[in-house]
């Protein structure tokens, strides 16, 4: 047989050396099965099980105990170190390490992190954790020292969640190596989904749940079990609306926040609380998660850009007795401080808004959006079943305590026999059972009872435990068989609950007017100002109305073509040569010691367009705006304010037609308008004869030939509104020509006129003007 061997081995060898160094077909290995899946489909399982991952074990609570998984096991991973309330802390890192080495394989920082927060008095209405060492501020919540710093123990609080734990009130779960177990849900004694909140970001959802009272959500679940078909009108009587962990005012009216708890959704607006202490204005109390030294910032930065001329000074005295002190100094007691915070609550986080959506997993394992009375039913539901569990897990705990009290009792009644037994049997376990007719879990029972419990009083105080156990046994089953008696038992809790953990609301309750910023031309300074327009469009604003435009330097190739006068706090108006306005903020201009800046650096005009003027004042401040086609009407100055960089449409001009510069009116009733053409023809009427519009093309002002302006023989030159007897100055190609006041009257007439030719030789016009 070895023989054989021998020669298979040499054959084979002999097969080698003949094949050496020649290539040899690759053979694979044969594959019982493969899967194969179009990329469509496995992408779309793909993506679909990383979102239900996400949605049921990362982002979302569970409305039975409101804990995501990771706040879950940190808070039984610290019950089953013995980090009670009572106990001493231990090190957070201790903490971290059981969380992901038994329950949370993921990353020690986001699991830190959560932990945190729980520990957090600003962050949590109630934490669960009692932080001892670095857990940040409110100024900078994660600011908190590293986790081999920190201690850590389980809050008094806690116990609303783990009290019950131990007592087959909750479904286990293996943890993700199968080697321990691990709760599924806590058994949570009050909802405290709604007690502490949470905020989640989903795949397709999120949840924002904002923390309430306790002894309100206690007494909306009383009554809710008193009477189950009261209404959300009911309920609001109890929930007032969410309770955050600072004392800053809930101004949302009573109506929205009723429309939240009705739908689920909506937000919360929450304004810090102020006094007037010595003619100062002290923050005593900011808005859910707003940093103070954020606030300060926000108000120094209005200061430096000049935006707050009304505050003098700004303090931050905050301190360990006045957690928020923030003082700020009015420039003089004439400052309204009403009306300077509610600036300060529309420009800073002094008042912060806040979404609320009530989106969780259900008892269903699914998520969804509850309103308050499905929220609340639906706990109780969850309630319910808990205190079921509980009270059959103790029932059968006493059912099976009298089981062996019974054998018990039984072997003291027969104890000499029993030692008997026990002394010359081999097995006496089967002996026991048989002789006495017991259960083998009593003779078990028996066989490990101690010497020194045989005396004559341990009968008594079997018997004395039989008589109670039996007792208690009555009534948990009376209790289990009765939906109302359960029902009772659930709502006694409630009530001792929220008597042990509840507190005084501390978000008050305040229906407040809406934030008013205060309009910032009225905090800028009411200095006079001259806007100057080039003719090329460049732009400029000096201080005062005594300078002379036309002296000031321009660029090569620019001359002076309009100027407007007015404040410092008022905007320029610009109006185009296509008849669109547009508009600046005047102290926003460049100064006019330089040329200026383009006007098409700050606004979009449309291809091609020239600046035709500008215009300043009032609101109600009126002006004349016509085309050299002779068309105009009287417009407002507020009607032509634009926001927007591209400007409006006012003036509809005709085809060929340009704007003409813009001619403030002083008095509508009495003022004149002067229209001249390029041909030397001039007409005076009143500007009340023309329509007061806020924008169109307007009336005819003077008559223009069609075809005379369609060949550009011939149009309007320009136009100046003046107060009666001023004289006016005509340029012309010979020089200017003045009009004195009695001459004014030879060229008055109707509107739409041809009007009056001008003297021989000054009838090649360039522009018109009133002569100051």
């Amino acid at each position: 047989m070895a023989k054989k061997t021998t020669g298979k081995g040499n054959g084979a060898t002999k097969k080698t050396r003949a094949t050496r160094g020649k290539a040899q077909p690759i053979t694979r290995p044969r594959v019982a099965s493969i899967e194969r899946l179009p990329l469509s489909t496995f992408t779309e399982k793909a993506y679909l099980d990383y979102s239900m991952y996400v949605i049921l074990d990362r982002a979302l609570p569970h409305i039975g105990d409101g804990l995501k998984p990771v706040q879950r096991r940190i808070i039984y991973a610290m019950s089953e170190l013995g980090l009670s309330a009572a106990s001493k802390h231990k090190k957070s890192a201790r903490t971290v390490g059981d969380v992901l080495g038994k329950f949370h394989p993921h990353g020690d920082t986001a699991c830190y992190e959560a932990m945190v927060l729980m520990a957090q008095p600003f962050s949590y209405r109630y934490p669960l954790i009692d932080g001892q060492g670095n857990w940040g501020s409110p100024d900078d919540p994660k600011s908190f020292a590293a986790m081999r710093y920190t201690e850590s123990r389980l809050t008094r609080f806690a116990q609303i969640l783990l009290s019950e734990l131990e007592q087959g009130t909750v479904e286990w779960a293996p943890n993700f190596d199968g080697t321990l177990q691990e709760p599924r849900t806590m058994p949570a004694r009050l909802p405290h989904v709604l007690l502490n909140g949470t905020t989640g970001i989903a795949v397709g959802m999120a949840t924002d749940i904002p923390p309430h009272n306790v002894r309100e959500v206690a007494a909306a679940c009383v009554h809710l079990l008193e009477e189950p078909d009261a209404g959300l009108k009911d309920l609001f009587k109890h929930i007032k609306g969410p309770d955050y962990p600072t004392e800053a005012e809930i101004i949302t009216p009573k109506s929205e926040i009723r429309a939240i708890y009705e739908t689920g959704n909506g937000s919360i607006r929450a304004r810090a609380r102020w006094e007037s202490e010595d003619g100062n204005i002290v923050i005593t109390a900011l808005p859910y998660q707003v940093s103070g030294s954020k606030v300060i910032e926000q108000i120094a930065q209005q200061m430096q850009q000049k935006k707050l001329p009304m505050v003098e000074d700004l303090r931050d005295e905050s301190d360990h007795q006045n957690p928020t002190r923030l003082v700020i100094v009015p420039r003089s007691n004439r400052i309204d401080p009403v009306e300077l915070m509610s600036h300060l609550f529309a420009t800073t986080d002094l008042e912060r808004s806040y979404r609320v959506n009530l989106n969780m997993i259900g008892l269903d394992g699914r998520p969804r959006v509850y309103n308050l009375k499905e929220l609340l039913k639906e706990w109780l539901k969850f309630r319910t079943e808990t205190v079921r569990r509980r009270l059959q897990h103790r029932f059968e705990r006493v059912e099976a305590r009298l089981h062996i009290l019974d054998g018990l009792l039984a072997a003291f009644l027969n104890l000499d026999e029993v030692i008997r037994i026990i002394r010359r049997e081999d097995e006496p376990k089967p002996v026991l059972m048989k002789r006495f007719k017991l259960t083998e879990i009593q003779a078990e029972a028996i066989l490990e009872t101690r010497l020194r419990h045989l005396a004559k009083l341990e009968e008594m105080k079997i018997r004395g435990e039989q008589d109670e156990l039996t007792r208690e046994r009555q009534h948990l089953e009376k209790t289990l068989k009765s939906a109302r008696l359960l029902k009772q038992v659930v709502r006694d809790e409630l009530i001792a609950d929220a008597h042990e953990y509840g507190d005084a609301r501390r978000s008050p309750l305040v229906e407040r007017e809406a934030a008013q910023q205060i309009d910032q031309t009225a905090l800028l300074p009411t200095e006079p100002v001259t806007v100057i327009l080039s003719e090329k469009g460049w732009v400029r604003a000096a201080k005062g109305h005594d300078m002379d435009p036309r002296t000031l330097d321009y660029k090569a190739g620019d001359k002076f073509h309009q100027a407007a006068r007015g404040k410092s706090n008022q905007l320029a108006v610009f109006i185009d040569s296509t008849g669109r306005t547009y508009s600046l903020p005047a102290h926003k201009l460049p100064s006019a010691r330089g040329h200026g800046e383009p006007l098409s650096s700050s606004l979009n005009p449309p291809p091609g367009a020239t600046w035709a003027g500008t215009m300043m004042g009032a609101p109600e401040d009126l002006y004349l705006l016509a085309t050299n086609a002779g068309y105009g009407f009287v417009a407002k100055l507020e009607d032509l304010v634009s926001n927007k960089k591209a400007g409006k449409t006012v003036l509809k001009a005709t085809k060929d037609a340009k704007v003409l510069p813009p001619q403030p009116v002083s008095d509508l009733k009495k003022d004149l308008l002067a229209a001249v053409t390029s041909t030397g023809q001039m007409l005076v009427f009143k500007v009340k004869d023309l329509p007061q519009m806020p924008r169109g093309k307007g009336n005819r002002i003077l008559n223009v030939p069609t075809a005379k302006f369609a060949k550009r023989e011939e149009a309007v030159a320009g136009v100046a509104v003046f107060g009666e007897g001023k004289p006016l100055v005509v340029h012309t190609a010979k020089g200017d020509l003045t009009v004195s006041r009695e001459e004014v009257e030879l060229y008055e007439g109707e509107r739409a006129q041809r009007g009056s030719r001008l003297p021989k030789g000054y009838q090649e016009v360039q522009g018109i003007e009133v002569k100051e």
